[in-house]
């Protein structure tokens, strides 16, 4: 999904002439901490809540902070998840969208990218998730998907974050059915570490006690 597809006209821009209790005023009308700021039809940056009440003068035009006027924004054949992780990395309240002529086309509001977020990881639709941790250099997908449908299951979302300071990753797994228990057991028979999990917690909770009880009574 492309950031055009998403963004919305209904939400105000700010311009170089105008003032800043005016710009305030708009930011809690609309509920919102960051907008974008327009010189002529051009993007101008975006200026932030904290960058006006930072302000002397609340009658001073938005021209004298053009210093703390950010760049952050995305062009309109970007995917929707650049502005998802720009706006976490950045706390932005809004992302504004661009065209090749650094014209404003519409803003997207972090809450709305959430929730498209939300729903192309299909976190609304039934089923258990599952966080291995294991050595970068073990990954293998095709591993991890055959321990899955060998228990009459598929993965719908794969994640992987990676930890360059331990050399782990973190696969994160979204699975089509709630009962995972028999997930949870083959992942841990191949000795994959299960950080967290969430589906039928209480048999899950059991299964994983009763083979770790194993697992050292073994060792003796």
């Amino acid at each position: 999904m492309l950031t055009r597809e998403l963004q919305s006209q209904h939400l105000p821009s700010l311009h170089l002439h105008d003032k800043v209790y005016q710009a305030l005023q708009l930011m809690n009308d609309n509920q919102i901490t960051h907008l974008p700021v327009l010189d002529g039809e051009k993007f101008a940056g975006l200026l932030s809540e904290d960058d006006l009440l930072q302000s002397e003068n609340d009658h001073a035009l938005l021209s004298a902070l053009e210093q703390s006027f950010s760049s952050f924004s995305v062009k309109e054949e970007d995917h929707f998840l650049k502005a998802v992780q720009l706006a976490a990395d950045n706390g932005l309240s809004l992302v504004p969208v661009i065209n090749e002529e650094n014209e404003l086309t519409g803003t997207v509001t972090y809450t709305e990218l959430l929730r498209h977020a939300s729903a192309f990881m299909s976190l609304n639709e039934p089923g258990g998730l599952i966080v291995l941790e294991l050595p970068s250099n073990q990954y293998s997908f095709n591993e991890i998907s055959k321990l899955v449908e060998t228990n009459d299951a598929q993965i719908t979302q794969l994640n992987t974050s990676n930890d360059a300071e331990t050399g782990t990753m973190q696969v994160t797994l979204r699975i089509n059915k709630t009962e995972i228990s028999d997930i949870l057991a083959t992942f841990q028979r191949y000795e994959y570490n299960v950080k967290y999990f969430f589906g039928e917690e209480q048999y899950a909770n059991e299964l994983r006690s009763n083979y770790d009880n194993l697992m050292n009574y073994l060792k003796i």
